[in-house]
């Protein structure tokens, strides 16, 4: 098994990376480094202010209408979908897992919450006996990284983009609550990072590993596996259900669609296309999903430019085809309207 800072990417692979690191200019050099640390630590410290003003701000929503509700997770069933060529996807509360069974080992993406453990264990030993080598993280939120610890625990070595990595370690904000996520415990902070590529590879197969610059979030990973033409794009893409942005972490509703029309320029008619959440989709699935996004920004975006504060967009439910189409819940679409209008207008 290997792991590699570059990987020999397939033509439309190089012209997807390009296109997704054309904002931003990435190496590997000291200084650059330097300067991408300082920026992350930088953006923690400015996003906790955030956190905190939105506490304090005449702006801030009534805290209710953020509220998750309890999840009583001895109900959550976890299911096994088999992809191709030894790739599975499982789905149980969260953000979607994937498992890929090599010859010496697994490599598995994304690990949902710490009290499903067991039952996520218990659904890849059925698919494999084989240890999981490598937890690939897509994002820091905690429904997909809340099982690392249990991961690691067992052996696996927890891999994500250099941002995320710093994110779970030091904490991050909620701005949509106006809450602080506390650190990680140690154990669930990978360990082996990346900054513009990662290829890993197992007998048996490769993965690999790119960062869409400040989309969903600032530490964003996707993961390909070329030889089963499978691509994973965590929660930049979600089918049958509006994406959240953080958009306290850059992440921004225009990176968002540059992202995915790099996704769909990458793909083929035969890609199988694993979203952070909703069921597994294709080419089109992509398509369909990038014109939900821009649709849903240029009616927002009117709506700004016409003078409308946030309430009134959001009272308005310029979304209402999308809404009833999917059957979003409300607290869902009034937040997607949110996130839209801070992607323009910053708290």
């Amino acid at each position: 098994m290997g792991i590699y800072g570059g990987s020999e990417f397939s033509a439309r692979r190089d012209t997807w990376q390009r296109t997704l690191l054309s904002a931003k200019s990435l190496n590997n050099g000291k200084n650059d480094a330097k300067h991408r640390m300082d920026d992350v630590k930088n953006t923690v410290t400015k996003a906790a202010v955030i956190s905190a003003t939105l506490v304090l701000s005449t702006a801030l929503f009534s805290m209710a209408a953020f509220a998750q509700l309890p999840v009583d997770f001895s109900q959550t069933r976890i299911t096994t979908t088999e992809l191709r060529d030894d790739i599975y996807m499982l789905q149980g509360e969260g953000g979607n897992i994937v498992v890929a069974v090599a010859e010496d080992g697994l490599l598995v993406v994304d690990s949902q919450f710490a009290p499903l453990y067991d039952r996520i264990k218990t659904a890849i030993g059925a698919i494999s006996p084989l240890p999981v080598r490598y937890l690939v993280n897509t994002h820091h939120h905690g429904d997909h990284t809340g099982g690392n610890a249990h991961f690691a625990e067992d052996g696996a070595i927890i891999v994500s983009h250099e941002n995320m990595r710093n994110l779970l370690a030091q904490g991050s904000p909620n701005a949509l609550r106006g809450t602080q996520n506390p650190p990680a415990a140690p154990a669930a902070v990978p360990t082996l990072t990346y900054a513009n590529t990662m290829t890993i590879e197992l007998d048996g197969f490769r993965a690999e590993l790119g960062h869409p610059v400040d989309a969903h979030t600032n530490g964003d990973s996707y993961i390909t596996f070329p030889d089963a033409n499978i691509l994973v794009t965590g929660d930049i893409v979600t089918f049958g259900r509006y994406p959240n942005i953080d958009f306290a972490l850059r992440g921004h509703i225009d990176r968002m669609i540059s992202a995915t029309d790099a996704f769909i320029a990458m793909v083929d008619e035969d890609t199988i296309v694993v979203p952070g959440h909703g069921a597994i989709g294709d080419k089109q699935s992509l398509i369909d999903y990038r014109q939900i996004l821009s649709t849903s920004r240029d009616r927002v975006k009117a709506m700004m430019e016409q003078g409308q504060a946030l309430e009134e967009i959001i009272a308005a439910q310029p979304n209402a085809d999308y809404d009833q189409a999917m059957n979003v819940e409300q607290r869902r679409i009034d937040n997607w309207i949110r996130v839209i209008y801070y992607s323009y207008r910053p708290i």
